[in-house]
């Protein structure tokens, strides 16, 4: 089953839930529709449980309320039926190269879609003014995430913002050991999980260092209890999954969107480095 913003992180928790959560949970996911148009109550009358425990999860989940929840609600199912209208399906043994074409590239808008509604605007405006005040960015990531790392890097440094990036594990937790209160941490990790990544974001938090996330995790395991600001990416990944395909492409998307709002905080100076970055001198020219 594909996965939208608010489905996305319904099914994530659902494996914390407490029993009086679940039923909720399970009710939501299996008819979004209906959940939709419910008031609290009635979705409390039809779960059989209380606004209490709704109202708890909803601000679990990261939303303000339960009408800030029915909402992105209603913006899955627009994103559900607008992604309907292409094959979602995995890629299968037999399948052309058009198909391999369609399906991954129906995959990639989804992701990006369903990221679009799980990002917090309030998150990414914390997390650009952490970026454009601290001293040194450090960033953390592996295997495909640490490409993703490397990205934002690159970025940072066309902005003439100071930061380290490492590919190796132990550079990267040397990294972790000597960061500052003053510099910000940015990890990486898909599943949220990454015991190396989890690792370096343990040694950042308790140097007083703030951390923030770019993860597809919503429960308060692995990496998040470590995180002050999560970024939030939604692509479910199962089948063929070469590479981390839709996550990567999802958590690239976030860098973007993340390294956009922190140039636009100083449009002018921000333009005149690039333009400068941009137009180098040939090889050997005087």
């Amino acid at each position: 089953m594909e996965i939208s913003g608010t489905n996305f992180k319904l099914e994530e928790y659902l494996r914390y839930a407490s029993p009086a959560e679940a039923p909720v949970i399970e009710y939501v996911v299996g008819d979004v529709e209906r959940a939709a148009g419910l008031t609290v109550r009635s979705l409390a009358e039809a779960t059989g449980t209380s606004v209490s425990t709704i109202m708890r999860l909803v601000h679990k989940l990261g939303y303000k309320g339960y009408r800030d929840f029915q909402q992105a609600l209603i913006y899955d199912l627009a994103v559900r039926r607008r992604s309907a209208r292409a094959s979602m399906g995995d890629v299968g043994r037999g399948d052309s190269t058009r198909s391999v074409i369609h399906k991954l590239s129906s995959r990639t808008v989804h992701a990006l879609d369903a990221t679009a509604v799980a990002l917090d605007v309030s998150a990414v405006d914390r997390a650009a003014y952490l970026v454009g005040h601290a001293k040194n960015v450090v960033l953390f990531g592996m295997g495909a995430s640490q490409i993703v790392a490397e990205d934002l890097g690159l970025k940072l440094l066309r902005a003439n913002i100071p930061c380290t990036c490492n590919a190796d594990w132990h550079a990267q937790l040397l990294a972790a050991k000597n960061i500052g209160p003053d510099d910000v941490a940015v990890a990486f990790s898909y599943s949220g999980e990454t015991r190396e990544v989890v690792e370096c974001a343990r040694r950042c938090k308790e140097a007083g260092a703030p951390v923030i996330s770019v993860t597809a995790a919503v429960s308060g395991h692995g990496l998040l209890p470590y995180t002050d600001v999560a970024l939030c990416v939604a692509a479910s990944e199962h089948g063929l999954r070469s590479g981390a395909m839709a996550s990567r492409i999802a958590q690239l998307h976030v860098v973007d969107i993340l390294f956009t709002v922190v140039a636009l905080r100083d449009y002018d100076a921000a333009s005149q480095r690039f333009a400068g970055n941009y137009h180098h001198k040939a090889l050997g020219e005087t």
